[in-house]
């Protein structure tokens, strides 16, 4: 689902859970997850999103916000 839209975009190293690639990761549950926001309270997470994982590290727990902020912009590799 991932590493087809990553090879395309050129995103080196990110789209497959492969040794010595990015972990980037998103823990949800199909049956719950909706999005929250509105546009009155756009900032509101997802219902159903259990963990999220960028560059490995633990961003999003059971919707709270880790203090440790990872990851980049990415762009297309040349």
């Amino acid at each position: 689902m991932t590493g087809k839209p990553a090879r395309k975009l050129r995103l080196d190293r990110r789209g497959e859970l492969k040794a010595g690639y990015f972990a980037d990761l998103t823990v949800f549950d199909p049956t719950t997850i909706r999005d929250r926001a509105t546009f009155e309270e756009p900032h509101q997470f997802a219902e159903g999103v259990h963990y999220v994982i960028v560059d490995g590290h633990v961003t999003i727990e059971r919707g709270s916000l880790s203090e440790r902020l990872v990851g980049q912009l990415l762009a297309p590799a040349a």
